[in-house]
């Protein structure tokens, strides 16, 4: 019997996830990590409150599976927290929750199932895993694709998604709360959660104020060419497309069309100057494990919420950069996020946007 360890958060998917996977006679564990929150925030990291951590021991309970809990406060600050506040005061918008699925969830959390004999581990997030006939593993979206959560599954390479298991992504999100409902399991009724976990629901330039004040410097609004219309309050107050709380004032409506961390400046202007037709990503992962030597034509998404975009696609630097340029123009573009290729469900791979 194949043995699993199912990463348990307290929400439905992660729940179901252990309920199939027992279905289909493998041997589940449930373990859950305990992550960092700020000093007297202790019991408001949404992925692992004292309510989550219950919740995910009564599921493991009803299920008659073993529970345990990783201790990942430190690794996570100095990983992901750190990632978050780096990436803000290099001028850019990051996205933790790859640097949390690379480093946390698939090697650090990865590392002790395996070390506890586990075969596989397995999350509740919406993708789908396949192998083909010549051993090489493939992530497809979602079979719901109001769910599907590829994009930030971009990170994995072959040898980790030799171990990974995605039970519910051959399911639409309802059929799972009806699972859980079915088992009388009460998580079926919880929320789902869209904030990043460490920020509690509060706004992340708080959350800046109080860990990175230093990285808050005022600086010029300028126009596209280089006009000064007035001062903002630190760039990583700002995002791409934002339009209100620009402070200036306008007969047009104007937007954060970029940012200038060398210059500490602000870009800003009309509607119809949004929007990009090419784009840089870095430290691209392909998920073959090597890339095309050629340009390819293939949809790709710049946001998490961001929708498939036609792009032709061109490995440069042996494969670690790519080039990207779009057949229409993108208005989400945006310096610290991910591009990811697919082609139609199939993802090939991503890099962080440079």
């Amino acid at each position: 019997m194949s043995k699993v360890v199912v990463a348990m958060s307290g929400g439905v998917d992660s729940s179901v996830a252990a309920v199939l996977l027992k279905e289909q006679g493998y041997e589940v564990t449930g373990m859950m990590l305990r992550l960092w929150s700020e000093p007297g925030k202790e019991e408001s990291n949404r992925c692992c409150t004292p309510d989550s951590m219950a919740m995910a021991r009564r599921v493991a309970a009803k299920l008659d599976i073993p529970f345990y809990v990783v201790d990942a406060k430190e690794i996570f600050r100095d990983t992901v927290v750190q990632y978050f506040l780096d990436g803000y005061a290099a001028g850019g918008t990051p996205n933790p929750c790859l640097v949390c699925n690379q480093q946390i969830r698939w090697s650090f959390l990865l590392e002790h199932a395996l070390a506890l004999g586990a075969d596989f581990m397995a999350t509740g997030h919406y993708v789908r895993r396949q192998t083909r006939e010549d051993g090489k593993h493939e992530l497809l979206r979602a079979i719901d694709p109001s769910k599907d959560q590829s994009y930030v599954l971009h990170v994995l390479n072959q040898a980790k998604l030799a171990h990974a298991l995605f039970p519910i992504g051959e399911y639409p999100k309802t059929e799972i709360r009806v699972i859980a409902e079915s088992l009388n399991l009460t998580v079926h009724k919880r929320p789902d959660s869209q904030d990043l976990c460490f920020l509690a629901g509060e706004d992340y330039r708080n959350f800046l104020q109080r860990n990175a004040a230093e990285i808050l410097i005022p600086g010029v609004i300028v126009t596209k060419t280089g006009e000064a219309i007035g001062q903002h309050t630190g760039l990583a107050n700002y995002t791409i497309g934002q339009r209100k709380g620009l402070g200036v004032s306008s007969a047009v409506p104007l937007y954060v069309l970029g940012k200038n961390a060398v210059t500490n400046t602000l870009i800003i202007g009309e509607s119809d100057q949004l929007g990009s037709t090419e784009l840089t990503a870095e430290d691209v992962n392909w998920m073959a494990g090597k890339g095309p030597k050629d340009s390819f034509r293939a949809q790709v998404k710049v946001r998490y919420t961001a929708r498939l975009a036609w792009a032709q696609v061109t490995p440069i630097e042996g494969g670690r950069q790519a080039r990207v340029r779009f057949e229409a123009p993108q208005r989400d573009v945006t310096k610290g996020q991910a591009a990811v290729f697919y082609d139609g469900d199939l993802l090939i791979g991503g890099g962080i946007i440079a």
